[in-house]
């Protein structure tokens, strides 16, 4: 599907104008999907293969919207769901009897949150336990407070979220804004002549079982990379490392030097390259995880 193509969308795009070019884009019916599908499959229509993915647009644009909690772009988010899109088209077989978007859904979700894996640090986000539940939860307590979505709590509130999530304050307020991450241009109108606005077609932002089970999908994916990885390490780089960087309150270079008898700039070097080491495993680990998939 080389050739298939899809309305531009990069992080410098206007994104109300790309949610309104993609509605140009007409959905199908069960069986001009299937005849198209068919075609595709064993005629190699690249034409047939592009509806497909354009018909679809929309529903990328759907979840995607469902990630940005992350903080990062929703252009780029949209762009990594279009290929999960393009590899649902490539991949799907008519002659099973379900719809395109049924099928189309997990390999979306998929590029989306491979994207994020590959964005986010596994090793500074969310190091210890108490910061991955602030960066999972918070949006959730916030509904409960009925905390504006896009702007800064009150002490009050950030009190009550730290302390409900055993955290301190400062990284309440900072994991806050760095969430937020409005896009007022999601308040442009459907259409010139119509009452609705794009946000209004947009996932809802409260837990549903689909959206807890995709996190803890992914908190599984991202902990059992991290220790396989954790193994490409020796014993002194894995406890220096772990010290470090995964622990709420790190050792100082300090006392592992006195630890080890060794310089306190030798103890940075060991980290440096343990760290090293560990993101150079999780990235090939993932990438043949992804082989494997495809």
């Amino acid at each position: 599907m080389t050739d298939t193509k899809i309305p531009a969308l990069t992080p410098e795009g206007n994104l109300s104008r790309y949610l309104q070019n993609i509605r140009k884009f007409p959905m199908l019916s069960q069986d001009q999907e299937y005849q198209l599908a068919k075609s595709w499959r064993e005629d190699g229509d690249v034409d047939s293969a592009h509806t497909l993915v354009t018909s679809h647009l929309r529903l990328v644009a759907k979840i995607a919207m469902g990630y940005r909690g992350y903080g990062l772009p929703v252009a780029e988010l949209i762009s990594e769901g279009n290929v999960g899109m393009m590899q649902a088209v490539k991949r799907f077989d008519p002659e099973k009897g379900f719809r395109l978007a049924t099928y189309a859904m997990w390999w979306i979700r998929a590029s989306i949150q491979e994207y994020i894996l590959h964005s986010w640090s596994m090793v500074k986000i969310g190091t210890t336990a108490a910061q991955k539940k602030l960066f999972f939860n918070l949006r959730k307590l916030k509904g409960q407070m009925s905390a504006i979505d896009d702007g800064d709590l009150s002490p009050e509130q950030v009190t009550k979220i730290a302390d409900t999530l055993d955290v301190p304050e400062n990284d309440v307020i900072q994991m806050n804004r760095r969430l937020a991450a409005p896009d007022n241009s999601l308040n442009a109108p459907l259409r010139q002549d119509g009452d609705g606005e794009w946000q209004d077609w947009l996932v809802d932002e409260s837990e549903s079982q689909e959206q807890v089970l995709a996190e803890n999908e992914e908190l599984t994916k991202r902990r059992a990379l991290l220790q396989n990885a954790m193994k490409s390490l020796n014993e002194r780089e894995q406890h220096i490392l772990s010290e470090r960087r995964l622990k709420e309150d790190p050792t100082t270079l300090e006392d592992l030097s006195q630890e080890y008898g060794i310089s306190r700039e030798r103890v940075r070097q060991i980290e440096v390259r343990a760290f090293e080491k560990l993101q150079k495993a999780i990235r090939n680990a993932a990438i043949e995880q992804n082989l494997a998939q495809g």
